[in-house]
């Protein structure tokens, strides 16, 4: 981990971004950002980044439901059959 500008709180409790990080984040001015927790820390996030990882961890969401109910079907269906053969 390398430090290289520490901003000063102000009495706002305001801060300056610096402009190597707000470069390397791509904030400009109007842009929204976000503080996100990762356990004991906080990690700076420009909004519209974040909605694209949760877009991406939710369509992860939709194949894993997708495919568990797939193999539910498939479940059922082996039952059944099963079921059908002891009559």
């Amino acid at each position: 981990m390398l430090v290289k500008v520490m901003p000063v709180v102000t009495k706002k409790y305001q801060v300056t971004i610096p402009k190597e990080v707000r470069e390397a984040l791509g904030i400009k001015a109007g842009d929204e950002v976000v503080f996100v927790r990762e356990g004991d820390r906080y990690v700076l996030m420009k909004l519209t980044d974040l909605l694209k990882e949760l877009s991406e961890i939710t369509k992860d969401i939709d194949e894993t439901v997708k495919e568990v109910r797939q193999g539910l079907a498939r479940g059922i269906e082996r039952s059944l059959r099963e079921l059908e053969g002891e009559k």
